[in-house]
């Protein structure tokens, strides 16, 4: 539990990234000689110190902004950090139950392969949560490099061969240990080769952006009383940026649905269009579903340039945008006085949002946490967008994790990446997941900066996840024949 505790150090904000290879290296080596209802009691206990430790902030999202009570909280909170121990557990006593956990075989190449195909699973099953996943963790180091070939989980599969790696160190004998040295040494020369790397071209010329932070809190941004103020706030702050080609605002900036700010949207995109700007706003809209009549409601992406266009989020949030529970339990939790929202989820492909001459594939919130999201629009796009609220996690790491995450994306796509949040962490990210701009956090803040709009697909953006994954699983497949046939000699 110690050595999984210490993982989460391993991400944003403190960003100790070889607590990635040490970490595992200790639970693998904990597995080698555990029998397998103690390697899955093993793994638990590791993956519930790492999510504890790492995803505490979930507790502040229910309890002190979602005014929930303490127990439900709590329950809620150990509940998801649970689940994920439980993926552990199952990987631990599989690892002991059916493959190699000596030599070569067991550290360099079962182990590390079963580990990436539990991560990839835990990160869309049942909606899915891949929050942690090693390859974040990344992000400001050589393996980089490898992002745009293979995403965040050849990252994640190239750590686990690192501990691997050096968990055989340990164990292994002469021969086995140069192999291990060799593992672990050769994909960082690699890795910083691949970073130079392009594969995308200029498609343009820069565009000027200015995004708003507005810094609201949390607790006062739904306030009936605090509503005009706040979308006197945004109209504000968009006059102080107009000339900007593009103004971008966080997630559900104006504290109401669009279908009730049509003429303060009119006059905003009217005030904008004058001042040579576009605007793109996070903001929640309702629309009358054409069969059952009754009215949907959307977190949405509007543009506002020379055409409206709107970009739906897909990817929901449980128990945040919907709860998949009975009808009874919604009732309940309404006596309850707790907040809970349905929303419909948009299209998986939609197509970029055309304005100020660029192509912006949108994401909302942590959305951008689900590598495979926008890459069904990336051909048609050359610059990201990520509009999100991390005040809802208060001053915690969730919102230095969620930039991590960012990064990764922009590195995946090699195209800038623009990120407006509501009190931080706004920022610009560069092609190479560098930040070239970044507001102050928790103040009101219009940033400027620049983007360039980049064409051309790497080779992520065009298979996916699917080579390492079934690279992954075949050699899983072998490794369990490798036990079966040793156990029969």
């Amino acid at each position: 539990m110690a050595a999984g505790a210490l993982l989460a150090a391993a991400f944003a904000p403190l960003g100790w990234w070889p607590l990635a290879f040490l970490s595992p290296a200790i639970l693998l080596h904990l597995w080698s000689r555990a029998t397998p209802r103690r390697a899955a009691w093993l793994g638990f206990c590791f993956s519930f110190g790492t999510f504890a430790v790492g995803t505490y902030w979930l507790y502040v999202s229910i309890h002190v902004f979602g005014q929930a009570p303490v127990w439900l909280a709590l329950a809620l909170m150990l509940g998801l950090v649970g689940i994920m121990s439980l993926y552990y557990a199952a990987l631990g006593y599989a690892t002991a139950r059916w493959l190699p956990t000596q030599g070569i075989a067991g550290f360099l190449v079962a182990m590390p392969a079963v580990w990436l195909l539990v991560e990839w699973w835990r990160g869309w099953f049942l909606s899915g949560f891949g929050w942690l996943s090693l390859g974040y963790s990344q992000t400001d180091t050589w393996l980089a490099g490898f992002a745009p070939l293979g995403g965040s989980f050849l990252l994640s599969w190239l750590v686990l061969v690192g501990a691997g790696a050096l968990a055989l160190l340990w164990h292994g004998s002469r021969r086995e240990r140069i192999v291990a040295v060799i593992a672990l040494l050769l994909p960082w020369p690699v890795g910083a080769a691949l970073s130079r790397v392009e594969w995308t071209e200029v498609a343009g010329a820069p565009v000027g952006v200015a995004v708003l932070q507005g810094a609201i809190p949390q607790d006062m941004k739904w306030l009936e009383n605090n509503r005009e103020a706040t979308l006197d706030l945004y109209r504000d702050m968009t006059r102080e940026a107009l000339g900007t080609p593009l103004i971008v605002w966080p997630e559900a900036a104006a504290p109401d649905l669009a279908n009730n700010l049509v003429p303060y949207l009119r006059g905003l995109a009217t005030e904008a269009g004058a001042g040579g700007s576009s605007l793109v706003l996070g903001i929640l809209r309702a629309e009358r579903n054409r069969e059952t009549r009754e009215l949907e409601y959307f977190n949405s992406v509007l543009a506002l340039g020379t055409e409206v266009a709107w970009y739906d989020k897909h990817h929901l949030v449980p128990f945040a945008e919907f709860f998949p529970v009975p009808k009874f339990v919604r009732g309940w939790l309404r006596m309850m006085s707790l907040p809970y929202s349905d929303f419909t989820r948009g299209g998986r492909n939609q197509a970029p949002l055309g304005v100020a001459g660029l192509q912006l594939a949108a994401s909302v919130c942590y959305e951008d946490a689900y590598p495979t999201t926008q890459l069904g629009t990336l051909e048609r796009a050359d610059v990201l967008v990520n509009v999100t609220n991390d005040a809802w996690f208060g001053r915690s790491s969730a919102r230095y994790q969620h930039l991590q995450i960012s990064r990764l994306r922009a590195l995946e796509s090699r195209r800038y990446l623009i990120r407006a949040a509501n009190d931080g962490v706004s920022a610009v990210i560069g092609p190479h997941g560098e930040i070239v701009a970044r507001a102050t956090e928790y103040q009101r803040e219009v940033l400027r900066s620049s983007v360039v709009p980049r064409s051309g697909l790497p080779p992520y953006a065009r298979i996916g996840n699917w080579p390492v994954i079934l690279v992954c699983l075949a050699l899983v497949v072998s490794a369990v024949r490798l036990r079966r046939r040793v156990g029969r000699q």
